[in-house]
């Protein structure tokens, strides 16, 4: 199992593979920047979209396993609130990604300099 280790980030390739697959959804996303902005219900959710309230839940199940949402009940009804923590780890791995690239392509412009 690979881990991913960048600044105070630790997150195993299974997180990794949670966060991505629940970000590569777009209306995952769009519950993810609705939910960051103010908390909603699942219902209040339902309404922007074109789909089934248990679809929409469903969504929002794969989100709160990556992590990026989290739900208080209030009776019989889920209030989701977006998880910005979550958010964060995900663009410090990006952050690491894009250094380890630019690093290789600093070094690819020295070698071609020195020819």
């Amino acid at each position: 199992m690979v881990s991913y280790h960048t600044r105070g980030v630790d997150l195993s390739d299974d997180d990794v593979d949670r966060l991505f697959r629940a970000l590569a959804d777009a209306t995952r996303r769009d519950i993810v920047r609705r939910t960051l902005t103010d908390e909603c219900s699942i219902s209040d959710l339902a309404h922007h979209y074109d789909m089934s309230f248990a679809a929409v839940r469903k969504h929002v199940n794969v989100l709160e396993e990556a992590g990026l949402v989290t739900d208080d009940r209030h009776g019989r009804e889920r209030r989701i609130r977006g998880n910005p923590e979550a958010i964060r780890r995900a663009q410090t791995l990006l952050d690491g990604f894009e250094r380890l690239w630019r690093g290789r392509i600093d070094r690819l412009d020295a070698l071609l300099a020195d020819d």
